[in-house]
Formats: structure tokens, C-alpha cells, sequence
């Protein structure tokens, strides 16, 4: 991964340099008009969110059943990243509702849920790094928990009456706003499969380090 960072990375602020381009000429929406352009930004951040949280909880659960190190190291760095994309989301969903709706917030389903979900994650991020000893296991728990809930705030649009789009609305884009989506999509995922490997090698790096800590001390 060392040597192709720095090629991938380049790509990356390429590809976000490029992306208001691409958004800018995509086709506008009949009755959002411009507020609608959020939407190339806050629907990839809600699908790393919630692949970021499938992640930790699948890393958390071999830690749990394998005591693995190495997956719980994995588990913690996408944790922080469930944070980070769900921040996004949080900020930009507002932006968009407060024209579309005429309301900053509503208490729906989706936003709701949401909301909990990354409160999930924060409170898994405070346990790991305030809870004391064996916090781990009890973060790995909370993960697991963040995890189940995921398929909950995705459905959760096309069970209850909300505010919010269904999920269906991708599959209805127009050719040029499809496309400009989908850019918009591998731009952010490349972005969080740079953060990701990156946070992981700085939890590895903790590890060598204490590890070498423990030796002197002996």
C-alpha cells in the first residue's frame, strides 16, 4: 500500500478537484433547482457511513470470537470513520432540508435513525478511549449493535411515511445526474479507502510502539 499511496492520493484530490465541475454540469432537478447539487455530496457520505459501520462491526466481531489484534485495530480505525463521514451527512442533510422542506430537522425516520447511528458510534469511539481496561470488548459490543442498525436506517424511508427521498431515487436519475452521482461516488470512496488504510497503519504503528514500551520495562 506504501507505494501506490501517493499515486492514489493524487487521484483522489483529482477526482475532488474535478467534482464541482462535474456537478455544476449536471442536469438541475425541476424543483429543487441548485440546493439539489447536495445531494452528489451527502448521499456517498451516508454510503460510507454506513459500509464504514459494517466494517466495524464485522472487525469488532473477529475480535470478539477470535481475539484478533489486528481486527480490533481494524475495527477502531473504521469506527473513527464512521464519525467523520456521518459528520458530513449531518451537516449537509440540513443544508439540503432547510430548502427542500422548509425545516432544518424533522424527527422522521431516516433522520432520526441516523442520528443514532452516529451517536452509536461516537459512544463506541468515548468507551474505547475512556473506558478503562477491557473497554475494547465492550466497544466491540456496541459496534456489532451500530452494525445491526444499519439495514434499519436504510429501509427506513420505504416503511414509514417521511419526509426524506426512498432509496429508489437513485435508480431514477437522469442519465447526466446518474453519472455525475456515480463520480461523485468513487471519489469518496477512494477518499475513505486512503483515510481508512492510513488510520490503520497509525494503529499498527501504536502497537509496535507499545509493544516495545512493555519489552523495556521488563
Amino acid at each position: 500500500m506504501t507505494r501506490v499511496f501517493a499515486p492514489l492520493a493524487c487521484l483522489a484530490m483529482a477526482l475532488f478537484a474535478a467534482a464541482p465541475a462535474v456537478v455544476a454540469n449536471a442536469p438541475a432537478e425541476a424543483t429543487m433547482g441548485l440546493v439539489q447539487r447536495i445531494f452528489y455530496y451527502h448521499v456517498p457520505s451516508a454510503m460510507l457511513m454506513f459500509v464504514s459501520a459494517v466494517v466495524c462491526g464485522t472487525a469488532s466481531a473477529a475480535y470478539l470470537f477470535r481475539r484478533s489484534a489486528a481486527a480490533d485495530r481494524l475495527a477502531s480505525a473504521a469506527g473513527e470513520l464512521v464519525v467523520v463521514f456521518g459528520l458530513i451527512v449531518l451537516a449537509t442533510g440540513p443544508l439540503w432540508a432547510r430548502k427542500a422542506w422548509g425545516v432544518w430537522w424533522d424527527w422522521d425516520a431516516r433522520l432520526t435513525s441516523s442520528l443514532l447511528l452516529w451517536l452509536m458510534f461516537a459512544a463506541y469511539l468515548l468507551v474505547r478511549r475512556y473506558g478503562g481496561p477491557g473497554s475494547e470488548k465492550l466497544a466491540g459490543a456496541m459496534a456489532l449493535f451500530g452494525m445491526a442498525n444499519v439495514p434499519f436506517v436504510y429501509v427506513s424511508v420505504n416503511y414509514w411515511r417521511t419526509l426524506h427521498p426512498k432509496t429508489s431515487v437513485i435508480m431514477t436519475l437522469e442519465p447526466g445526474m446518474r453519472s455525475a452521482f456515480w463520480f461523485c461516488v468513487s471519489a469518496f470512496a477512494l477518499l475513505y479507502a486512503l483515510l481508512l488504510a492510513l488510520r490503520l497503519r497509525l494503529e499498527e504503528r501504536r502497537a509496535e510502539a507499545e509493544a516495545l514500551f512493555l519489552a523495556l520495562d521488563e
